[in-house]
């Protein structure tokens, strides 16, 4: 249904209710998020707010689960820092405790172990180039997934120092 402005509260509720289901239907999603994708259709903001407290309510929506479940698939999917994950769960709309939290689940070690796979990787790709490109190009790839200077020095001579040039 496409709103026109016309719609009575309850349509444009069932209307409201639709579009948060079509959401969840694809995959979890932020509180904000939900509110987002109805006020961008032209649900009226009072009744897309009262739809997600509905779904929050009967705990189809949930922001601390969902920061918790995309701080742990971030980090088995693809390495990325906590300040990555940061600004990820911030543009998602997740508040900044909770995003904290979900944070918490993440040690120095676990994100040190992270900069050094995403180094590998980049490593084992930039074979057979200068040493000094190859160090820019890890350097940049760590640099663009949050990691800082300190955490990408490490991991760079974790995986370039430490080995020969046959095995990346």
């Amino acid at each position: 249904m496409k709103i026109t402005g016309e719609e009575s509260p309850e349509e444009l509720r069932e209307e409201a209710r639709a579009i948060v289901l079509r959401q969840l239907a694809m995959m979890d999603r932020s509180r904000q998020q939900l509110l987002d994708a109805q006020i961008s259709r032209g649900v009226p903001e009072e009744i897309a707010i009262e739809i997600v407290d509905r779904f929050e309510e009967v705990g189809l929506v949930d922001d601390e689960k969902f920061a918790a479940m995309l701080v742990r698939s971030r980090m088995a999917e693809k390495p990325v820092s906590r300040t990555g994950l940061a600004r990820e769960l911030s543009r998602k709309g997740i508040d900044r405790e909770v995003a904290d939290a979900a944070l918490e689940e993440i040690s120095p070690d676990d994100e040190r172990e992270a900069a050094i796979a995403l180094a590998e990787k980049k490593a084992r790709s930039t074979r057979g180039l200068d040493d000094a490109v190859r160090r820019r190009r890890i350097y940049g790839a760590l640099a663009r997934r949050g990691f800082n200077p300190d955490q990408i020095m490490h991991a760079l001579r974790s995986v370039l120092d430490d080995t020969d040039d046959s095995s990346y």
